[in-house]
Formats: structure tokens, sequence, C-alpha cells
């Protein structure tokens, strides 16, 4: 595996090694040691997710401020524009944001560790995501930062979306500015 810190180095790409012949393909799409040694900590997960979207169905952007989860993400059908903001106030990139193209054809991982807001933005047709939490759902401590917030700034590829609408639900259309969120310490 090659792991990629990104501009929040907190935030690291993973790429597998892939063997691939006429047959198909076969990767190590997770294995504990290796991630740790790549992140350099040591994560228990216990929680599984799997969604499925349309082109043009932007989630997100997600956090919890109690039971704070951190997120191992991948696609395995489609692509995504999978994107990570630091919400830890205490950090030197707070407010920023990196993204990273996901896909099925790449087979790269995103670490998304606790402390920041996710989401993602559906480029193909339909995507499968699947991610892995360090903390379990809390409906109740769940929050929502505004996905166009000015302030943060995300380059989102709406030009990608070939004519497709984009897509929130309700709350995530709900999101609040960085300047008004609830954020860590």
């Amino acid at each position: 595996m090659i792991a990629t810190r990104l501009a929040i180095p907190d935030v690291v790409l993973l790429a597998p090694k892939v063997f691939g012949d006429e047959r198909g393909f076969f990767y190590e799409s997770f294995n504990q040691q290796a991630f740790e040694a790549a992140i350099g900590r040591s994560v228990s997960f216990v929680q599984d997710n799997h969604s499925c979207s349309a082109r043009g169905v932007l989630r997100g952007l997600h956090y919890q401020l109690q039971q704070p989860q951190g997120k191992l993400v991948r696609v395995v059908a489609g692509e995504v524009f999978d994107v990570a903001v630091d919400l830890r106030q205490s950090s030197p990139t707070f407010g920023q944001w990196v993204g990273e193209l996901l896909s099925a054809e790449n087979k790269r991982q995103m670490w998304v560790p606790e402390g920041f807001a996710h989401g993602f933005l559906v480029l193909s047709e339909s995507a499968e995501f699947l991610y892995k939490t360090t903390d379990y759902y809390a409906p109740q401590h769940e929050r929502c930062l505004s996905w166009n917030d000015a302030s943060i700034g995300i380059n989102w590829p709406l030009e990608r979306l070939a004519g497709a609408a984009l897509q929130l639900s309700a709350k995530d259309q709900a999101g609040a500015a960085l300047a008004l969120a609830q954020i860590y310490a």
C-alpha cells in the first residue's frame, strides 16, 4: 500500500497494490497493521457502512460532536469527489479542506480522522460507497456543515455532473456555516 499524506497531513490517501491479469484483479483492501503504520496510530473500527447514490447526490458534510468518528472510505462502484474539512479549532489547518477522486477504478481509500466533517459528491451514473468508522453512529450528536460555505471554499467539481441536478437531503441543505457551526476544541 502507498500512503500519501494530503495538504492536511492527518488525512491520508491510501492506494493498494493491485495484482491483475486477464482473469481480473486481487488486492488487499484492509490490513490493520499496514493501515496503522500508514496513519501513525492505533485505530479500532466498530461499524461498516455501505451507501448507493445517483449522479449529482451530495452527502455531507457530516460529523458527530460527541462520539466523533474516524472514517476509512472507499468506492466499489462508480466515482465520487470525497472531501474532509478540519473542524479542530486548535489545529493549524482549522477550516481548511482536502478533496480526492475515489473510484472503483483507482481503488483508492481516504482516511478521515476524528475531528473532521466529511462528505462526497457522486460524479458517475451511480456510486457505491463503503466506509469503516471508529465509533458508532449517534444521530443525536450528528451535525452538518454547509457544503457551499464560501469561507471554506470547497471546489466541488460540479462541471462533472454532465447535466444532472445537484441533489441534497433536507438535512444537508440546512448545514451550518463554519462561523456558526459547533466545532471541536
